[in-house]
This record gives structure tokens, sequence and C-alpha cells, in this order.
């Protein structure tokens, strides 16, 4: 393989990476429940946490923990979706990205 090849191989496959981890970062993930909806992009930037049961707010403790456990799985789904669509591009590549 050419070393001009090489560069064309390398350049399609950072524009790829580039508009793959660009989709990702503007999709909305979404955890919802009887008691909360929590929303968080691409970007891991939250966007919206509603409370749907008000009972919940009547007891701290309990809202801590539904707030996290939403949190954390929509944290999860944003992981999981960068290891699908992105581990094509980044597998043997140590983690760099």
């Amino acid at each position: 393989m050419n070393m001009q090849n090489l560069m064309y191989q390398a350049k399609k496959l950072q524009t790829e990476l580039e508009k793959t981890t660009k989709n990702i970062e503007k999709t909305l993930f979404k955890y919802e429940n009887e008691n909360i909806i929590v929303e968080i992009n691409g970007k891991n930037e939250l966007k919206q946490i509603k409370i749907i049961n008000n009972e919940l707010l009547k007891d701290n403790e309990i809202l801590e923990d539904v707030i996290t456990v939403a949190i954390n799985n929509v944290l999860e789904q944003i992981k999981n979706e960068k290891e699908k669509k992105l581990g094509k591009y980044t597998n043997g590549l140590g983690g760099l990205f």
C-alpha cells in the first residue's frame, strides 16, 4: 500500500469517526419510568430531570436514589452507544479515543 493511499484511508476514517461522534453527541438519551424522566445528550450534558411522582418529594433519600439510578442508566446507554458505534474505529488503538 503506497503512502498516498494510506493517508487517504486515514483521512476517510477520521471523517467517519468525526461524523459518528457528532451524531452521538446530538442524540438525546432518555430514562423514563412512573417516577422520573431523565434526558442527557451524547456529550453527557444533563438536559432534563422531571419528577412525575410528586410523592417522591416527601422522601429525600428515595428521591436521591431514583435520580441516581436514572442518571446512571442514561450514562450507561451513552457508553454502550459509543462502544457500539465507535468501537469499529477504535479497536486496536489502545484506548486513544
